[in-house]
């Protein structure tokens, strides 16, 4: 007669057959299986060991290039600009590119009238109605307010202003007769009135009178006013490069809203305003100073580096 207790006497002697099953398979199955894994994790030690000899092996192939490229400035550049007179104006997050675009700058023998760092709130989008107002009152003998645009965009109008401040006597349209020359004094007290509201630092010692400028641009703003920012950042280089002036745009044209790109997706722009793509390297940083050249000396526009609507990495024939 078939009870409880049979019942518990089967699944006991099932469970102890499923316990026995399974010591004996572990048993039989742990040496290939071990063996198999610790092969594969060998294996794995070995590519993985491969892998960092390589990206090592990349690492210092750019740094080499790197020290290629600043070793060879000297014989690319040196005198190409002598007694040229450029400015440059350097947008938030680009101190490190900046030195070095200098350093070639000055290689190629150029005088650095003034260095301008623009600070964020310059592109702020909840102060410019105040940036407007400032630009109002910035009006010194030397540099009439009278031509700057009149609308109510107070990056456009100080990016005006700036422009008059920095370069020589260049009109502010093409219609409009060339002004003087602004004076010393007259660029010190402008660009002071930036700087006491936060809006720019600059170096002491800044001098109008640039026959260009290079403004170097670092990686686009991510936050929620990037695309105003981003925007902003070309109407500040559309008045920086309007014609007759000339502007070299150095950048890395990294990010959504990048400002080389920026300029090369504008079909007016990109014939008026040079780009480099990669003046986060040293080779970018020799190329801003051969392309300098080229628009000074040569007053022509062009497209270098690396990324979309480059036309060549570097300027074919540099005087």
């Amino acid at each position: 007669m078939i009870n409880f207790r049979y019942h518990v006497v089967s699944l006991t002697a099932v469970f102890l057959a499923l316990a026995i099953g399974l010591v004996v398979g572990t048993a039989a199955l742990n040496g290939p299986v071990s063996e198999n894994l610790r092969n594969n994790l060998e294996a794995l030690n070995k590519d993985n060991n491969v892998r960092r000899e390589q990206v090592n092996q990349l690492n210092e192939s750019v740094n080499r290039s790197q020290e290629f490229a600043s070793q060879i400035a000297p014989g690319l550049l040196s005198g190409k600009l002598t007694g040229r007179k450029i400015a440059v104006v350097a947008l938030p997050g680009t101190e490190d590119h900046t030195e070095g675009v200098v350093k070639m700058l000055t290689v190629a023998g150029a005088t650095i009238t003034a260095r301008v760092r623009v600070e964020d709130k310059f592109f702020d989008p909840k102060t410019i109605n105040d940036l407007l107002l400032l630009v109002d009152e910035l009006s010194e003998p030397s540099i009439s307010t009278a031509n700057l645009p009149l609308n109510s965009d107070g990056v456009e109008t100080a990016s005006a202003m700036l422009a008059l401040t920095l370069f020589q006597g260049t009109p502010s349209t093409p219609s409009t007769p060339a002004p003087g020359t602004p004076t010393a004094e007259d660029v010190t007290a402008v660009l002071a009135a930036f700087a006491q509201s936060g809006y720019l630092t600059a170096e002491d010692g800044a001098t109008g009178g640039a026959e260009a400028i290079v403004l170097i641009a670092g990686v686009p703003a991510t936050d929620n006013e990037a695309e105003k920012k981003s925007r902003y950042a070309l109407t500040m280089a559309e008045q920086l490069g309007l014609t007759p002036r000339m502007l070299v745009v150095a950048g890395d044209n990294a990010g959504e809203g990048n400002l080389v790109s920026g300029i090369r997706n504008d079909p007016k722009l990109v014939q008026e305003i040079s780009t480099v793509d990669n003046v986060n390297t040293v080779q970018g940083q020799v190329t801003t100073a051969l392309v300098t050249v080229e628009r000074v000396v040569q007053n022509k526009v062009g497209q270098y580096g690396l990324a979309a609507g480059a036309t060549s990495i570097v300027p074919s024939a540099a005087p």
